[in-house]
């Protein structure tokens, strides 16, 4: 990569000035897009900008600040440089600048946080921009060896042409002259219409090395003389590590070292990961495991309860008088709803490798943010800025598990009692399901009110259960209040609510339990979505109206969800019969700034044993980058979402997580997969996520379709605790 002269930067102010969870870096965003000053590449390639490095084969390597894990974004963010740039597609390469260098050069590659279905979204303008200045700077340089007007050539594939003359050049030919200009102050975009490459399913450019074996993931690494660590920490979230025997397991093969990690977890050291763990499970340890170890599934589940009825709120929406109209109700409906934990279960579990000395601190791992990583490197190692760096590395899964960075600390707090040797630190599969950030536990209560022409006259929502911000992220507590609970719920914005009720409440009784909660792909939808679009339904029942019908008519002010909606209707074949044995279910929902839905069929046998036969799926993501990834987030996501309809949910007993492993958490199976088909309806003018949004579609649409098939309403998930299984 880049050589270049690292300012000085205090490691405690850049700390503060971080954010630790996922956020990015609260630095000033001084994107430079070229200069008088030709900075080079590893290879000695002339760099156009921060985003574009030309070899003189005409081979162009792009630049992508955000994190791999599956979902395609480092090939949609190469597209979309490329199609401002005008490159030859077919010699685009990329690679992923560190986080130590875009901080030395003041934050150059923008933010590196990857989640929240943000990767394409938040940063597309100035990556286009960085594409398009390239474009007209070395657009500028041929003009310059021409002695013509810039005005008076064009750029296409990667070629340069005089129009008048029909000169060409390469830009390979270029790039030396066009990385010493100044680059241009007004730089303009392209319009939508004039795409070429932005908008087609182009294949992956990450698949090849992914296939041939080629592609390095965290858990890879191999450094000259490196040891492996394998580590215990306290099962019960806040106990402590009381003590251990380290002589127990001193002679057994290839162990190194025993060493505490923090006040928590003790670790060790050998030759191969497989010694480290053989001797980690032969040590006798003993743990403080503190009052949390009371603590039980049936604790929290009867502490959420409480919240639904008495104790303060935050009140998310609010319109009418939502109470006041229920009181008056000619019919009042009412139904508790009950959402479980889940664990990412990454297929790679957490890992970090870790060079310490006493002027440096180097981590290679899998992150969803490179620059989070990097400040828990700055903190772990107390060294400056300019002596630690992060290198970002295909992730063997995300989901959201690895925007947290406590294995990186631990990486580097072993590394620093073993100065001088790479340590790859390496959870165990125990370890990762032991001490993931689950999806937040919540409980829900919905009463509405009908008038004596079933129209729904009053919503009250009101939420118990965690506050992923609270937990992670404090600070962006509003008022004390967590924003995020309310998404796909809030007024406005870009996880709104999709319905007009005329009296609304929806509020949020926050009750924390020790289990910390995390970021789990789609995050607060999954749950809103379930209890509002099951209870849509249960209200449809109670007006003796279609469950289609009923939605449209709280939807006329929301024309998009509408739209999602209506198309999976269409598609599924709503209001014709289904055929014999089959029943059909919907949803709809917004979230991550983009419309979804979904309308499945399945079929019933016994009342227990589900066959999803086919899932229609539609989103409106404002613009699709490359629809042929979208088809496969969307069909990946109601893995997801099935997986965890039907077998996740994580329980507590002694103040930990009873799930440790694939045999009391499962997946589902290829054969229990149903066919997905997949409607992208981009309506142009907003940029909306894709990864997450529709894994919260996938269960209120089986669910409801069950009901409609046994009569029976599920208000508890995982269905596995309901005796249900796929057929």
């Amino acid at each position: 990569m880049n050589k270049h002269v690292s300012p000085q930067l205090n490691r405690r102010a850049f700390v503060i000035g971080s954010a630790t969870v996922g956020a990015g870096l609260v630095l000033g965003l001084d994107i430079p897009f070229g200069g008088p000053t030709v900075v080079r590449a590893a290879d000695g390639s002339p760099e156009v900008n921060a985003w574009v490095v030309i070899r003189p084969d005409d081979t162009v390597v792009i630049r992508i600040a955000r994190s791999e894990m599956g979902q395609g974004t480092l090939t949609g963010l190469a597209q979309l440089v490329a199609e401002e740039l005008e490159c030859d597609w077919t010699k685009v390469t990329t690679e992923f600048p560190t986080p130590g260098q875009s901080v030395a050069r003041k934050r150059a590659w923008g933010d590196f946080s990857t989640g929240g279905s943000r990767g394409i979204r938040t940063s597309q303008d100035y990556v286009r921009k960085g594409g398009a200045t390239a474009r007209m700077m070395l657009i500028q340089a041929a003009a310059d060896e021409w002695k013509v007007p810039a005005s008076e050539c064009t750029a296409a594939n990667s070629l340069i042409t005089h129009t008048p003359s029909g000169k060409t050049t390469t830009y390979g030919k270029v790039v030396e002259a066009a990385a010493k200009l100044t680059p241009p102050a007004d730089v303009k975009l392209k319009d939508p219409k004039d795409w070429k490459l932005v908008g087609k399913g182009l294949k992956r450019l990450d698949t090849p090395d992914k296939v041939t074996g080629t592609t390095v993931y965290g858990i890879d690494v191999k450094l000259p003389g490196m040891l492996n660590a394998a580590i215990s920490d306290c099962p019960v979230t806040g106990g402590k590590l009381k003590s251990f025997d380290e002589a127990k397991i001193a002679g057994m093969k290839g162990v190194k070292k025993v060493v505490k990690v923090g006040d928590t977890a003790v670790a060790v050291v050998a030759d191969t990961w497989w010694h480290a763990k053989t001797a980690l499970e032969a040590l006798p340890i003993v743990w403080d495991e503190g009052e949390n170890a009371k603590v039980s599934s049936a604790t929290i589940a009867q502490w959420l309860a409480e919240g639904l009825d008495s104790g303060p709120t935050y009140v998310g929406n609010k319109s009418g008088d939502a109470p006041a109209a229920l009181a008056s109700a000619v019919k009042k409906v009412e139904a508790v709803y009950n959402y479980p934990y889940q664990n990412h279960a990454t297929m790679e579990p957490m890992n970090a490798t870790a060079l310490y000395t006493s002027d440096k601190c180097e981590v290679w791992c899998g992150t969803q943010n490179g620059e989070a990583a990097f400040a828990a490197v700055l903190e772990a190692s107390g060294l400056p800025a300019d002596k630690c760096d992060v290198h970002k590395l295909m992730l063997g899964g995300g989901f959201g598990r690895r925007g947290q960075t406590d294995y990186v600390r631990q990486a580097v707090e072993i590394a620093k009692q073993m100065p001088g040797t790479p340590i790859k630190l390496l959870w165990s599969r125990e370890e990762d399901m032991t001490h993931g950030r689950y999806h937040p536990i919540t409980q829900c209560k919905m009463t509405a009110a009908l008038d004596a022409d079933n129209n729904l006259t009053a919503l009250h929502m009101r939420i118990s259960g965690q506050s992923i911000l609270y937990s992670l992220r404090p600070e962006a507590l509003v008022n004390g209040m967590d924003p995020a609970t309310f998404a796909g719920l809030a007024a406005s914005g870009d996880a709104a609510l999709g319905y007009s009720i005329p009296n609304l409440l929806i509020e949020h009784s926050m009750r924390n339990p020790h289990i910390i909660p995390g970021f789990w792909r789609g995050v607060n939808v999954n749950h809103n979505a379930l209890y509002v679009e099951c209870f849509m339904d249960e209200l449809a029942l109670a007006a003796g109206q279609d469950p289609l019908e009923f939605r449209r008519k709280l939807m006329a002010k929301h024309p998009k969800n509408l739209a999602v909606l209506n198309a999976v209707a269409e598609k599924i074949g709503w209001g014709t019969p289904a055929p014999q044995g089959i029943y059909r279910g919907l949803a709809q929902y917004m979230g991550y700034g983009s419309y979804v839905a979904a309308a499945a069929e399945i079929s019933v046998t016994d009342g227990t044993k589900i066959k999803v036969h086919r899932i229609v799926a539609s989103t409106d993501p404002g613009y699709a980058v490359n629809p042929a990834q979208i088809d496969r987030q969307i069909a990946g996501s109601f893995v997801y979402g099935l997986t965890g309809l039907f077998y996740g949910g994580c329980t507590v007993k002694d103040g930990r997580i009873e799930q440790t492993n694939f045999d009391t958490y499962n997946s589902m199976r290829i054969n229990e997969m149903p066919k997905v088909e997949s409607i992208v309806m981009p309506s142009g003018g907003f940029w909306g996520g894709v990864g997450e949004p529709t894994i919260c579609v996938a269960g209120p649409a089986v669910l409801n379709a069950y009901f409609a098939a046994t009569g029976k309403r599920i208000r508890s998930v995982p269905l596995r605790d309901q005796n249900i299984t796929f057929a």
